[in-house]
């Protein structure tokens, strides 16, 4: 499935790495910000060295502002990758439909396929955006900070060793209980644009009838449906933030509580307290920061499935060998033709009919009387 979407991104490759190699630059430079800022205090403030400080703080400014730029241009390449990924696979899409047959439009129905040439393809521009920016940007500060950290006190490391495990596995129990409810609500979306598309289509007919009422109370029944399971899913997703923000307090007061003590021993000074305190809270924040990525594809895998249902949809109407290209003559002729849509039941019954070439007919008939078909 993946791999039937990624041929959409094409020529946006490029543009896509660029965005993952200044992602990583801007990692690695905020890497060394919390350990120049220790080394500010032990060296600097602590010695009441105003030299160090001025040499270090210059280093530092150089360093936010290198990390600015590339974060930047991350930012900047992210959203023009996403986006021609995103016109890439509307196009693809759209090129397939264009060889639909009948049967294979009535298969998903022309609301569904709305659906998903818009808010599926919407959803996965967001996802893959989040994929290239934030999915490489979060493990990688995880790994760096996490290093860094064990460089400064291996034990003090092993904090987040403790509560890294307990974290994944809740958010895999909420991704796996919002999962469900997000795939119906997008089949819910299929059924509702479907409504507003045959009200807009026979809104003259509806007008006639003063049936008004009756389908604005078909609108509020779908809607209200998809109301529904949204607050469902989006209570199960909601969890994910207090969980986030109760390990990263967690692990901070463990950190000081821990921390504070090897301080008075004098195996970790004040400046690495202080670095290893910035470090958590770096490698917490990239958690939640996947935690968002990981919500986000909980939403966009139906999406994801939908669109590739249309992809791999098999045409019903193929060429044979050797095709007729050009019509000598455009005349049509119906002789004793039957039509049904379902078995057992002909909407058509011998039908006889001549139209000649550049001839215009019209086709008149009560409501029901098969003038469509």
């Amino acid at each position: 499935m993946i791999k039937k979407i990624s041929k959409s991104i094409r020529e946006y490759k490029k543009v896509s790495f660029l965005t993952i190699l200044f992602i990583s630059l801007e990692v690695i430079l905020d890497v060394f910000i919390p350990i120049l800022m220790s080394k500010i205090i032990d060296d600097g403030i602590n010695k009441q060295d105003l030299h160090v400080v001025m040499i270090i703080g210059g280093i530092l400014i150089v360093i936010s502002f290198l990390s600015l730029l590339f974060g930047y241009l991350s930012s900047r390449y992210a959203a023009i990758a996403s986006s021609g990924f995103a016109k890439n696979l509307r196009h693809d899409m759209y090129n397939k439909i264009q060889d639909y047959s009948f049967s294979n439009i009535e298969k998903f129905s022309s609301s569904s396929l709305v659906t998903r040439l818009t808010t599926d393809v919407n959803n996965l521009q967001i996802t893959y955006q989040m994929l290239i920016r934030i999915a490489i940007r979060s493990p990688l500060m995880f790994l760096f900070s996490l290093w860094m950290v064990y460089t400064i006190h291996p034990k003090l490391s092993l904090i987040f060793l403790m509560i890294a495990p307990v974290l994944g596995f809740l958010l895999f129990f909420i991704a796996n209980k919002a999962h469900p409810l997000f795939e119906n609500v997008f089949q819910t979306y299929d059924h509702l644009n479907n409504r507003v598309q045959e009200n807009v289509r026979g809104i003259r007919v509806v007008k006639s009838y003063v049936q008004e009422e009756r389908e604005i109370e078909k609108f509020n029944a779908i809607s209200n449906k998809i109301y529904q399971n949204f607050i469902k899913a989006e209570k199960l997703v909601a969890f994910n933030n207090p969980i986030m923000r109760f390990c990263i307090y967690t692990a901070i007061v463990l950190i000081c509580f821990i921390g504070s003590r090897y301080v008075v021993l004098g195996t970790l000074t004040t400046g690495e307290l202080t670095g290893v305190i910035t470090y958590a809270a770096q490698i917490l924040s990239s958690f939640m920061m996947l935690s968002m990525v990981y919500v986000n594809c909980i939403i966009s895998i139906p999406s994801m499935k939908r669109i590739v249902e249309v992809m791999e949809e098999k045409v019903n109407i193929k060429n044979n060998k050797n095709p007729i290209t050009s019509v000598e003559n455009g005349d049509i002729e119906f002789q004793n033709v039957s039509f049904s849509y379902k078995k057992g039941k002909e909407v058509l019954k011998n039908i006889n009919l001549t139209i000649q070439s550049g001839e215009m007919i019209g086709i008149i008939g009560g409501i029901g009387s098969s003038k469509s078909t």
